[in-house]
């Protein structure tokens, strides 16, 4: 006979009361490898959330945002991951990549890689001026640094976008 969870801990399993998924408690992060097959696993995981969430219509724009973060934080990390977060909050989509590659200390190395990462994320930025929205990025603020770039999509002009 196998002990019951109750045995091994000592006391009963709490019971977590189920929330449905709305949109007001989407929040989720993942670690994916810096490999080619991120950014697909970033669009499957992404359309996955906002259809549980009751945001479809947002699909659109926050896939191509989504893909293209992911995919320039994979071209740019020196390290073996990079770090996602999906939120949404105030009526907007956050979508926020962290990766490892350091800012760089001299203003020349700084401002080319700067403008590397802005032309790789041309088509993003496009996408985030359609849907009204806002992105950036800058130091990770992390422990061991890196870079952190964001992506903020409010919901009406996500709509608009994909309409």
């Amino acid at each position: 006979m196998s002990p019951s969870l109750t045995t091994c801990l000592g006391q009963a399993p709490t019971a977590h009361p189920s929330t449905p998924p709305v949109p007001e408690n989407l929040t989720y992060s993942l670690t994916l490898p810096a490999a080619p097959q991120s950014p697909a696993v970033a669009r499957a995981a992404t359309r996955t959330i906002l259809r549980a969430h009751g945001l479809e219509c947002m699909t659109e724009a926050a896939v191509q945002v989504m893909s293209e973060l992911v995919t320039c934080a994979c071209r740019f990390t020196p390290t073996a991951e990079v770090y996602l977060a999906l939120r949404y909050r105030d009526d907007a989509l956050r979508v926020i990549l962290f990766d490892g590659h350091a800012r760089h200390t001299h203003p020349r190395l700084a401002a080319a890689c700067e403008a590397r990462r802005r032309s790789a994320l041309r088509v993003m930025a496009c996408v985030v001026r359609a849907c009204s929205g806002d992105w950036g990025f800058g130091d990770a603020r992390e422990p061991g640094g890196g870079t952190r770039m964001w992506a903020v999509l409010p919901r009406d002009g996500a709509r608009k976008y994909s309409a």
